[in-house]
């Protein structure tokens, strides 16, 4: 089964080494890692997607929060949450296709971020579904380059 995990931790030097070798040193694959700063500097907020069955994410939940510098643990699968995505997609721009570029971009109510003579770059942010969607929708046209951040994401209310 796939968890969505959100940890707050100390903005400190060393902690995200110290979390992703927790996963590592039980053989879990850490599918998409985000990490950015919270409201108060001194903080970060982590969110991991990993795969395991409830009784070993578990386990991995309990060594989490017997860390030092991890502040609070939260796996968001038995609730209601709200998960989101962003990437930046470049994409041949030759002058035949660059309608359908738009097109696409604005169905999937993306932007254009960047305009060259042979490339678009387009941003799309939205759940993972509508993202792979986007790229699928993409890909006849020619990707060029793909940058995705992983999932955020926080409970609901």
């Amino acid at each position: 089964m796939r968890h969505t995990i959100s940890v707050l931790v100390e903005n400190k030097f060393g902690v995200l080494s110290r979390i992703a070798g927790l996963f590592s040193g039980r053989g879990f694959n850490i599918e998409s890692l985000s990490v950015a700063e919270s409201l108060d500097p001194n903080i970060s907020r982590m969110t991991i997607v990993t795969r395991g069955d409830d009784r070993v994410i578990e386990q991995v939940t309990k060594q989490l929060n017997k860390l030092v510098d991890v502040i609070k643990v939260i796996d968001h699968t038995e609730e209601k949450f709200v998960d989101r995505e962003l990437a930046l997609i470049k994409i041949n721009a030759e002058s035949q296709l660059r309608e359908e570029i738009l097109r696409i971009t604005e169905i999937f109510r993306g932007k254009v971020v960047d305009v060259s003579s042979k490339a678009y770059t387009v941003e799309v942010t939205g759940d993972e579904e509508k993202v792979e969607a986007f790229i699928e929708m993409l890909k006849p046209l020619g990707i060029k380059e793909i940058a995705r951040t992983g999932r955020i994401a926080m409970s609901r209310g």
